[in-house]
């Protein structure tokens, strides 16, 4: 084989090991780099020192306006209708004591003269009796010395006398009511719901006419859930008289009533859960104060605003702040993070509010931390005004509602 055949076969390798040592001694003449220290600075929190504020809490409930009395009208005697007074219409307003309807009186004019002929006659007679019983007494003393009889002294018969006047008076009273029964009266301030007779139309006794609704004093069935009941005041006897915010919207708009609530019905509904409690209005179609702008009417929606008369010191801090397990996060003095267990009074939407496991100047993390641990490293964010604006706002009195 020639030179040049072998160069051909052994070239290559040469080429390959003479790069091979190249690269070798480039790796090893190669200066490192220099290593930078990383600096990790701690997790960004926003925290701030948390104070306990005097808090009186408001539970929120709703319902419908309900007359506290209502009275299905009846006839306690029979007739034809003779007369109609012009308030008996429905959605009339009408006094106590108005008359609304009249039945014919004859028959009953004439029972009740009837009756006192009679009463007068048992009078008579009574009368009669007490002065044959004084002849008696004076014959029978003229004659003999000894006590008389009972039977000669017309006892039985003075006895009988008066029990006829006693019967004649009481059927004489019940023909007087049965005559002014004839006319049928308003109970009480009311308005008329419903007229079920007309002009000469005939009605039996027992027979329904009416139905009206007390306007002296409104009621609303107001539903509270178990977990509110604690900021109602509630008594052993019941529920003391604790005053209420009504809101609706009248005339074109919003307008609002002080109430009262006065009991609860004491069970819980066994279908809804619920504790129903009542409220009470006074005069809610203001028939004192004539004013037709402020007029509360039955069957109109309202909420409720229910304050406790009780305050409470708490720490009223966000809602996303409480964990899941009852705790907050809360930054130590050496900038660690601490898991603090809180005791829960009442919680909300939009806040918690905590009677324990704080103390005043606690620093309260308000961000979202991912994953904390106990003792974890973190910094706080600078304090500016939009930040103390916003806590002042977040530790002020709150009316609170919409218990979760």
């Amino acid at each position: 084989m020639s030179t040049r055949g072998w160069l051909k076969i052994i070239g290559p390798f040469v080429v390959i090991m003479l790069a091979v040592f190249i690269a070798t001694v480039m790796v090893l003449i190669k200066t490192p780099p220099d290593k930078t220290p990383i600096d990790v600075k701690p997790l960004l929190v926003e925290a701030h020192p948390v104070t306990r504020t005097q808090t009186q809490f408001v539970v929120r409930s709703q319902g419908n306006v309900m007359p506290k009395n209502q009275t299905r009208l009846s006839t306690q005697v029979s007739g034809n209708v003779v007369q109609l007074a012009a308030e008996f219409e429905v959605g009339r307003l009408v006094p106590k004591g108005a008359l609304l309807a009249v039945l014919e009186q004859e028959d009953y004019e004439t029972e009740l003269r009837l009756a006192e002929a009679e009463l007068a006659q048992a009078q008579a007679a009574l009368e009669e009796e007490i002065a044959r019983g004084r002849v008696a007494e004076t014959e029978w003393r003229s004659v003999n010395s000894v006590v008389p009889p009972q039977l000669g002294l017309r006892k039985p018969q003075l006895a009988m006398e008066q029990a006829n006047v006693k019967a004649a008076k009481a059927k004489y009273d019940r023909a007087k009511r049965n005559l002014s029964r004839t006319k049928l009266r308003a109970p009480y301030n009311g308005i008329v719901v419903e007229r079920t007779i007309n002009l000469g139309q005939f009605v039996a006794a027992g027979a329904q006419v009416g139905i009206l609704y007390s306007t002296d004093v409104a009621e609303i069935r107001l539903p509270i859930i178990e977990s509110e009941l604690p900021f109602v005041d509630l008594q052993s006897d019941g529920i003391q008289s604790t005053a209420i915010t009504l809101k609706a919207n009248a005339a074109g708009k919003m307008q609002q009533w002080s109430a009262r609530l006065v009991r609860t019905e004491g069970i819980f509904d066994a279908t809804s859960r619920v504790m129903y409690v009542v409220a009470q209005l006074d005069d809610p179609y203001n028939q004192k104060s004539k004013d037709d702008g402020h007029i509360l009417r039955y069957g109109q929606f309202v909420e409720a605003e229910i304050i406790s008369n009780d305050s409470q010191s708490l720490f009223v801090l966000p809602r996303h702040v409480l964990r899941l397990d009852n705790t907050v996060l809360t930054v130590t003095q050496d900038s660690k993070l601490h898991i603090q267990p809180v005791e829960v009074v009442r919680t909300t939407a939009t806040h918690v509010f905590i009677k324990a496991g704080l103390v005043e100047g606690t620093q309260v993390v308000f961000s979202v931390v991912a994953n904390p641990f106990e003792g974890m490293a973190v910094r706080q964010q600078a304090h500016n005004d939009a930040i103390s604006n916003k806590k002042e706002r977040l530790t002020a009195p709150i009316s609170t509602d919409g218990a979760s």
